[in-house]
């Protein structure tokens, strides 16, 4: 026969132990709209931690800072995304991260391309709160929120061969990337990364090996696949050096 006290104890260790928190990184740029998703999120996952950047620069220092999170929402034209690619980059960096797409871009084709590129779920930002709360916990549980039923569409070769090739570029040669395609030189580069112009051009330098471009312009080119819509942002006029 067991002891009641044994068995009080036992009652005791089970309700004194902590609960296990989600954390949860909204990267958005839009104040109001972070607001909201943290609503959101508090509603859905009461507790959770929560982290939110406003571009891609701080989202990357979250994700270092916070490496077992459990859910990442980004928003898909946050400064630094440049579309698919920061998507592309942190599936591939980290594949055990979930990510929920969130944008107010809801063609069917951006959506198709987000969770062909490894994205766990969509949410369009005219989502009403109900729907938003559904996304999360269904991601959350290990499935695929897709809002209109659209399903992935088959990527090109050169876009699942790009996706590939981000993988192998650092935190650091990727935002260098990201400013590439907005045309900054090295020396622009080098300011706001707080590094000298020298660390730059041997960032640089990686890049084009590793995507298997020639020069600044036909990096920013390839970079370009990745666009939400590849002809306009292959207009970026790129100064080489």
């Amino acid at each position: 026969m067991s002891n009641p006290s044994e068995n009080m104890v036992e009652s005791t260790r089970h309700l004194s132990a902590p609960l296990t928190m989600s954390t949860i990184l909204i990267a958005d740029d839009h104040p109001l709209f972070r607001e909201a998703m943290r609503r959101a999120v508090e509603r859905a996952q009461p507790g959770a931690v929560i982290a939110e950047s406003e571009n891609v620069a701080q989202l990357l220092g979250q994700i270092a800072a916070h490496p077992e999170a459990d859910l990442l929402l980004l928003d898909l034209t946050m400064p630094g995304a440049h579309g698919f690619s920061a998507l592309a980059h942190i599936r591939a960096t980290l594949p055990a991260l979930p990510v929920i797409i969130v944008s107010a871009r809801e063609e069917p084709m951006v959506i198709r391309r987000a969770l062909a590129h490894g994205a766990s779920g969509f949410i369009p930002k005219s989502a009403d709160s109900d729907m938003i709360q559904r996304a999360l916990r269904t991601v959350l549980e290990g499935e695929t929120f897709d809002p209109f039923a659209h399903g992935a569409v088959r990527l090109d070769e050169a876009e699942r061969d790009l996706a590939k090739r981000l993988a192998d570029l650092t935190p650091q040669q990727f935002r260098v990337l990201t400013m590439l395609c907005e045309g900054r030189l090295n020396k622009q580069i080098a300011y706001d990364l707080d590094v000298t112009e020298a660390t730059i051009k041997a960032h640089v330098t990686a890049i084009l090996r590793k995507l298997g471009a020639h020069n600044r312009t036909m990096a920013v080119t390839i970079a370009s696949r990745l666009a939400l819509d590849p002809d306009s942002a292959r207009m970026i006029k790129v100064v080489e050096e």
